[in-house]
């Protein structure tokens, strides 16, 4: 290899989808899909109803999307974005799934992190510990 195409290899980030890593980008690409259209359709809809309900959904719609934008980018700045993200939607999930079994009037409707993302089959809290092992475990697949 000549110095020109080592120098190319060394500044392109490791990526962090392979093995699990690209199961991770499957479940959020789907969870991306499924916030943001569901927040969308009520935001448009019926936002009154529960505006703060409907706006969490839409966030975590985004938290999805950088989490997966940040696996399937690579390196090691991606991946201690998509872990700061991660650790955010994690906390996410555990504030508003507390309020939602402690008081469920507290949202009139429900989000995606209701009941722990009950509505969601539970991927809301499983999914963010997944990503945290996996980001853990492959903290030195962006160093060079």
């Amino acid at each position: 290899m000549t110095t020109v195409e080592e120098n190319t290899a060394e500044q392109k980030p490791k990526r962090l989808i392979g093995g699990p890593g690209m199961l991770l980008v499957w479940f959020y690409g789907v969870m991306v899909v499924g916030a943001v259209s569901r927040s969308v359709y009520q935001i448009a809809t019926d936002f009154d109803r529960a505006p703060l309900a409907y706006s969490l959904s839409a966030v975590a719609g985004v938290v999805y999307g950088f989490i997966t934008y940040s696996l399937i980018r690579g390196g090691e700045r991606a991946r201690r974005a998509a872990q700061a993200c991660c650790a955010a939607e994690l906390a996410g999930v555990l504030i508003v799934g507390t309020l939602t079994v402690i008081d469920s009037s507290a949202f009139p409707d429900a989000t995606v992190w209701s009941y722990y993302g009950a509505g969601y089959v539970f991927i809301p809290v499983l999914l963010p510990l997944s990503a945290l092992y996996w980001l853990r475990k492959n903290r030195d697949a962006g160093k060079q």
